[in-house]
């Protein structure tokens, strides 16, 4: 949902700055319930106040929950209740934007829809389906669910139709389209993709599930790339049987998303096995992030240049060998060790060994989110 239009809208009608951040969930649940106190209303929270601060929740993720904030002195009680409906509002003509079409198919997917955003939309993280969806759609079998947002233009519109035809010739049919949020997809396909995709390797030894899961969304986005308008990005969870696990299979593609595109900015696939210690990382507060890069680098904040964190995450992906990292950067291995010596002198911290390395990986992952330069 393009929260950052709507925001310049009512920035421009009320004539009050405001800004828009994740704040924790459990955070977010302090605020609501204080507000409840104050005011003895019952029921979910549209907006609290705190901090000189008027909050407005826009949506959960994961673990945070996006805020919209207002200066409390700037704004009247009927100016915060106009904040509130526009809201709920633009949550309304989210959920109940038309597909196009009027088949029993799509209708029955729009219903889907609109159980699926009014679960997270109520803080729900474990349901399962009723059972006019689960025998209408076949969603008693074992799917692969996918999560796809477009980064195509906002005057860009794909339609339902468009988008499942494409899908359904490069998994050659046999899937569930779901449109979620604005630019936000989830799709699920058949198990079988996994027994199709999934290859011997040369030494003979069978691919795992999590590596035929790679493969099958690396190809997707090669086609989306080729065949779409505007980039996009994905993120795979294990196979789960939908009546049962889909709302928390679609909280953990979010998370899985949000988590890539925060850390591996560069990435557009991101997979919640390859991201363990960045959803640890995550957790930590903003001020214990800030404390460990400045305990670890002692200032030397400046030696993380660009060619600096190319290195060595390409050395940490490598597993820390020296003769292939050098191959990959293109460059002589006397060059990838005075580089990883200059580096060693300058914070004290050695990368071939064990203990510095786990240190300056979780380093390059913490001083990016922190924007540290």
């Amino acid at each position: 949902m393009d929260w950052e239009q709507m925001k310049t809208q009512l920035e421009a009608i009320l004539g009050t700055p405001l800004s828009i951040k994740d704040i924790p969930a459990d955070e977010w649940e302090k605020l609501a319930a204080g507000e409840q106190q104050t005011s003895g209303a019952a029921g979910a929270v549209r907006s609290a106040a705190a901090d000189h601060s008027i909050y407005f929740p826009l949506q959960k993720s994961g673990h945070n929950v996006r805020v919209l904030l207002a200066p409390d002195g700037l704004m009247t009680s009927s100016e915060r209740q106009l904040v509130e409906l526009t809201i709920e509002a633009r949550r309304a003509s989210e959920r109940k934007a038309a597909l196009p079409g009027q088949s029993d198919e799509e209708k029955r997917i729009a219903a889907l829809r609109e159980w699926l955003l009014e679960q997270t939309e109520l803080g729900v993280t474990e349901a399962e389906l009723p059972d006019s969806f689960v025998s209408q759609l076949s969603l008693y079998y074992t799917r692969i669910p996918i999560l796809l947002y477009g980064d195509y233009s906002t005057t860009r519109r794909v339609t339902y139709q468009e988008l499942k035809k494409l899908l359904e010739t490069f998994f050659d049919g046999d899937i569930i389209l779901i449109p979620l949020l604005d630019k936000e997809w989830l799709i699920l396909g058949s198990e079988g993709l996994l027994v199709s995709g999934g290859e011997e390797r040369d030494d003979d030894a069978e691919e795992t599930v999590e590596e035929t899961l790679s493969a099958l969304v690396s190809g997707l986005h090669a086609m989306l790339e080729s065949e779409w308008v505007g980039e996009c990005h994905l993120a795979v969870d294990l196979p789960l049987k939908p009546a049962q696990g889909l709302l928390g299979a679609l909280l953990r593609l979010r998370e899985t998303m949000m988590l890539g595109r925060l850390f591996h900015v560069t990435s557009n696939i991101h997979l919640p096995w390859m991201l363990r210690l960045e959803k640890l990382l995550h957790l930590l507060p903003d001020r214990d992030k800030a404390k460990f890069l400045e305990q670890v680098l002692k200032g030397a904040d400046h030696l993380l240049d660009a060619e600096t964190q190319t290195t060595l995450e390409q050395f940490f992906a490598l597993d820390c060998n020296v003769s292939e990292t050098a191959k990959k950067l293109y460059v002589h291995r006397n060059t990838l060790l005075y580089r990883l010596d200059k580096f060693k002198q300058e914070t004290g911290l050695d990368v071939r060994t064990f203990s510095d390395a786990v240190l300056v990986r979780i380093v390059l992952l913490l001083y990016k989110v922190t924007k540290r330069k």
